[in-house]
């Protein structure tokens, strides 16, 4: 389910005090009911493959496949146009409490870099030629004094110039349509399978 603005901005997360230049595009309820000390479960998830677009749909798959090969043919992500090179990494910004927290696993199935790992909140990072980006995942209690907890993810990004915000335009309908409702059952099932309770 998609999320209005104000559930991630509404809530005190670190990550605004980090990156305050960067555009909140996406904000979505995951579907991973839980308890208050999940968040690391569906941490690993991700950085294991099992959460990330590349382990979703057939159809996910495709899309990304096209999107690596496009940025192939037209050099958007070349090393030098990624982090520490292009632009410098998020954990340039931290706080000393955060460079002291866990930093957190870097996922395997597509191209983000962690960069902390709290008990209620996750963030990784990404660049190419034509966006820095930020997955953030929170995890948030569904209903106050319930106990009942789920993640809700934020994507947020800065644009590279005309290209960036061109390109962020032109792929906006794959991820509504295809990308992310494909990715939110695939995170559903996974979590679901995984839970101590289909053990």
């Amino acid at each position: 389910m998609r999320l209005p603005r104000t559930a991630h901005t509404s809530r005190p997360w670190r990550i605004h005090e980090i990156a305050p230049d960067f555009r909140l595009e996406d904000v979505w309820a995951l579907p991973t009911p839980g308890s208050p000390d999940d968040l690391a479960r569906l941490v690993d998830q991700f950085a294991n493959g099992t959460g990330a677009p590349m382990s979703a749909s057939p159809v996910v798959r495709l899309l990304f496949a096209a999107r690596w090969k496009l940025g192939a043919l037209l050099g958007w992500d070349k090393p030098d146009a990624g982090l520490d090179t292009r632009v410098p990494t998020l954990r340039d910004r931290l706080p000393a409490d955060l460079r002291d927290a866990p930093r957190g696993p870097d996922t395997r199935s597509a191209p983000f870099r962690s960069v902390y790992l709290l008990h209620d909140e996750w963030t990784a990072e990404t660049a190419n030629r034509t966006v820095h980006g930020i997955l953030h995942l929170g995890w948030v209690e569904t209903a106050p004094g319930s106990g009942a907890y789920r993640a809700q993810m934020a994507v947020l990004v800065k644009p590279n110039g005309l290209l960036g915000h061109l390109y962020m335009a032109a792929i906006k309908p794959f991820r509504y349509l295809g990308v992310y409702p494909a990715l939110l059952r695939s995170i559903g099932r996974r979590w679901q399978a995984d839970s101590p309770a289909s053990r």
